[in-house]
């Protein structure tokens, strides 16, 4: 496959104009990194998945324990969503060695952030929603989620068994996928540089990872192995359906955009342009969805501004609205939550249709 390229000489003023005004936006608040807000949600976050573990020792009782699973699960995924992933875009701090200290955190929570550097900051983040190229359109077991993507006849019911798939994700991170990647070498038809200490950090953070969450509870709550394999169980089912449903109703509903390149390997717009016209946003207005999320219902700044906290989003939105605007661009943004979540039903059902090419 050829490498694929962006026209850059397209809308090139857009991306001009837009840097300059969210960089002066920034330079009056003073950081693009984390603020005091920021380290309060570090602090809420980290805070309450240890209370959540630690509920799992101290209040006994069987289904107790299933709820304690369930918030570990829950809080898993907000940790990842809130600290880890600003983390590794090297966006909490100024200081790397903070950034990396954090994006750690993401291995003793069981993936990986070698890999999820190389799928997500590097691959996703540059050929969003492309085929073959973007392994988080193309890689959900038996969904089809783009129109380039072969069509089959169970693909029907893809909207009632979709969401089953994307509760086994953090199942696959931590047993299967980061094993894969790192065997495969390769993201798509992205090459990842793999040294000898990236193997080793991985098995050690893995080996660390079911110590702290499968080998101790099964050696000390006063459990049968059914049932604390089960409650593990239920605890990444949340996870993954949490962490996946937001990444779904950022780039699969059913105003976005899934781009291809042309014979030479070339995209038609430029690298800002593709974000504006791949991803959406939703539930601006709602401070706790964004409380929860880490921000990314404000998916189209986090692609325009990865380098940028999340705690910034929402005053850069109003930036990114009226530029794309001024310059005849789209902007994409469901209202409210479940106004993004029926769009991404609607859109299962329109790749799930026979018809749609």
């Amino acid at each position: 496959m050829k490498k694929i390229t962006f026209n850059h000489s397209e809308n090139r003023e857009f991306n001009l104009k837009l840097r300059q005004k969210v960089k002066a936006h920034l330079q009056q608040v003073g950081t693009s990194k984390g603020t005091s807000r920021m380290n309060f949600k570090i602090a809420f976050y980290l805070g309450a998945l240890a209370l959540s573990v630690a509920s799992l020792y101290l209040f006994p009782g069987k289904w107790l324990s299933l709820l304690s699973w369930s918030l570990i699960g829950l809080f898993t995924a907000f940790s990842a969503l809130n600290i880890c992933h600003d983390a590794i875009h090297g966006s909490i701090s100024t200081n790397q060695k903070t950034n990396k200290f954090f994006s750690s955190l993401f291995n003793l929570l069981g993936a990986n952030d070698f890999v999820w550097d190389y799928s997500h900051n590097k691959v996703h983040h540059s050929f969003t929603n492309v085929q073959g190229q973007d392994e988080d359109v193309d890689a959900i077991p038996f969904v089809r989620t783009s129109p380039h993507q072969a069509h089959k006849k169970y693909h029907k019911y893809q909207v009632y068994y979709a969401p089953f798939f994307y509760s086994l994700a953090t199942l696959s991170w931590v047993f299967v996928k980061d094993f894969v990647k790192i065997a495969q070498g390769q993201i798509g038809e992205t090459t990842m540089k793999i040294e000898r200490r990236d193997v080793v950090r991985l098995i050690a953070y893995k080996l660390a990872y079911y110590t702290l969450f499968l080998i101790i509870p099964l050696l000390v709550l006063p459990y049968s192995i059914t049932w604390i394999l089960a409650g593990f169980i239920i605890s990444h089912l949340i996870e993954g359906f949490t962490i996946g449903i937001i990444f779904m109703l950022a780039h699969l509903v059913e105003s976005v955009d899934f781009p291809m390149p042309d014979g030479e390997g070339k995209l038609q717009d430029n690298w800002a342009v593709h974000q504006l016209k791949t991803t959406s946003n939703f539930a601006i207005k709602s401070k706790f969805v964004f409380f929860l999320t880490g921000g990314l219902n404000f998916q189209v700044e986090h692609h325009l501004f990865p380098d940028v906290c999340h705690v910034h989003y929402p005053a850069i939105s109003k930036i990114v609205a009226e530029t794309a605007v001024e310059y005849g661009l789209p902007y994409h943004a469901n209202r409210t939550l479940t106004g993004a979540i029926r769009s991404h039903v609607r859109f299962l059902k329109q790749m799930g249709s026979a018809a749609t090419v």
